[in-house]
């Protein structure tokens, strides 16, 4: 036998194992297959699944590969924690944020001038889910709920910091004037945000949609809102979010997706993301919080986007999440929190990537497009119509924001106001490049 024979064996088990690994991160399918998992730790894990996949009354298999389980309200995931235990699900719709009049017709000026079709690469329509691509939907009285799997368990660190962001550090202080974002934990953003200690009832804003690649496993890039009252640099932070992330260890893909975060301890013990642990009550048959978004917008061509908007029932204290025009997804109870059962002092818009420095050098890890804010409409990602929530219950445009980005030559943002737009601002970035290696 040559040599080239005896080389070549050897080849395919290397081109195999480089594959396999490949796979591993940018999927996450299989992933039990390229790692030794004990059985005790496997007997944790099914446990800790059987908590949080509550039994459904339909199945439906999504074309991206996710199972979506239709719930029963009264038993879904919320209602398991200890301060919920005699929770009644709120079942009359709270009051929603007023729109002020003039608002109201530059809204529907906008919409009138921008519903045309072609690909000029104006905004079509708002993002949607891919769950609902064959016609399938959750009866009523249900809710959808992606079900989690243990491939996506073992893509944590551990059990414990399943479904989890990355505590705060106390000991990295934010700058006087800047909001709760600090970069020695490796989480770097492009944001805007209002000043601190004012009162804030809510938040809203349309947001474009993109897939921006992932370079490791256990980095992300995401596009949210913030709201938050609290200690900064403390341990007492309170914080709801919302948005779109592409997180390939949580969901084990790089497809865009929708989702939550709560928290009440500064990440420390409380909260999770979407529905992974008991808080978030739902109410909407028809959203699956952690499911992809589809379609997304395209490099000089059609622009899609979704619009979220978090705010505080004046009646009942609950937090509801609404999406698009009129949908109400459900709500994080009063009882979740300490600050923000009284009120917001600090929102934020924009995005923020894991920077874990993968061989030295600064991740690649997209935000938003992955293009600069200089860059514009239909290359650069965008939060549009930025608004915050008063005492009254009145929507309004934020006003007097600030922009933070921790290295421009990565990330950056740049704000403006028109009258279609309101306030709004471009961000993202590539990340690593000559400029920021």
């Amino acid at each position: 036998m040559g040599i080239f024979e005896r080389l070549v064996p050897i080849f395919l088990i290397f081109v195999v194992i480089v594959f396999s690994q490949r796979l591993s991160v940018v999927s996450g399918l299989n992933y039990t297959r390229y790692r030794k998992v004990g059985s005790l730790r496997l007997a944790r894990i099914q446990r800790h699944l059987e908590k949080i996949n509550k039994p459904a009354l339909l199945t439906i298999e999504s074309p991206d590969g996710d199972i979506i389980d239709c719930v029963h309200k009264r038993r879904q995931p919320a209602l398991d924690h200890p301060l919920l235990k005699n929770h009644k699900i709120q079942r009359v719709p709270p009051e929603k944020p007023k729109m002020r009049m003039m608002k109201e017709s530059v809204e529907r000026d906008y919409k009138k001038k921008n519903s045309s079709s072609g690909s000029d690469g104006v905004i079509r329509d708002s993002a949607w889910q891919m769950w609902h691509q064959k016609g399938q939907r959750c009866p009523k009285g249900t809710v959808p709920i992606r079900r989690t799997t243990e491939h996506d368990v073992l893509r944590a660190k551990s059990l414990y910091d399943f479904g989890k962001k990355q505590s705060r550090s106390p000991t990295l202080h934010r700058r006087v004037d800047a909001p709760d974002v600090v970069s020695g934990n490796g989480h770097e953003h492009a944001i805007a945000y209002t000043k601190a200690s004012s009162e804030v009832y809510g938040a809203r804003a349309t947001i474009n949609v993109w897939d921006p690649s992932v370079e490791v496993v256990n980095e992300f890039s995401l596009s949210q809102i913030w709201v938050l009252s609290g200690s900064f640099d403390g341990s007492d932070l309170n914080s709801i979010e919302a948005g779109w992330q592409v997180s390939p260890e949580l969901y084990g893909d790089s497809r865009p997706r929708l989702f939550t975060y709560w928290t009440s301890d500064s990440y420390q013990a409380t909260g999770c993301y979407n529905l992974l642990c008991s808080g978030f009550v739902q109410t909407n048959s028809r959203i699956a919080i952690g499911a992809a978004i589809s379609p997304i917008s395209s490099f000089s061509g059609n622009q899609f986007d979704v619009s979220i908007l978090i705010w505080k029932d004046p009646k009942l204290g609950n937090w509801w999440m609404g999406f698009g025009e009129n949908m109400l997804v459900g709500y994080w109870p009063a009882e979740l929190f300490t600050h923000l059962a009284e009120h917001a002092t600090m929102v934020e818009w924009g995005g923020e990537v894991v920077n874990s420095q993968p061989n030295g050098k600064h991740t690649a890890t997209r935000m938003g497009s992955g293009r600069f804010a200089e860059d514009g409409f239909g290359k650069a990602s965008y939060f549009r119509n930025i608004e915050v929530v008063d005492s009254d219950n009145s929507l309004s445009s934020a006003q007097d924001i600030s922009t933070l980005a921790e290295n421009t030559n990565c990330y950056s943002i740049k704000s403006s106001y028109n009258s279609g737009w309101g306030t709004h601002f471009y961000y993202g970035g590539p990340g690593n490049n000559p400029k920021c290696p």
